[in-house]
């Protein structure tokens, strides 16, 4: 897949992820549920997310920008 669709496909997803999660106000672990099928393309995705540690580097991300915000507030 070109860069430029590559790009756009991947903003498309993470928009459309995150328009679900505000408009039904459901757990993403939910919507989760509802999208993947048992061995289909969309949870072999996570699956590699997960063991490659996007879920603690997020976290991880999240929690130092606040300490920053905070000592910068200082």
């Amino acid at each position: 897949m070109p860069r430029d669709k590559a790009y756009k496909f991947a903003a498309q997803a993470v928009l459309g992820s995150a328009k679900m999660v505000l408009e039904t106000e459901k757990h993403p672990g939910v919507l989760k549920d509802m999208v993947c099928s048992p061995g289909g393309t969309t949870i072999e995705g996570v699956v590699s997310l997960e063991e490659n540690g996007l879920r603690a580097s997020i976290i991880e991300a999240v929690r130092i920008a606040t300490k920053k915000s905070k000592d910068l507030a200082k």
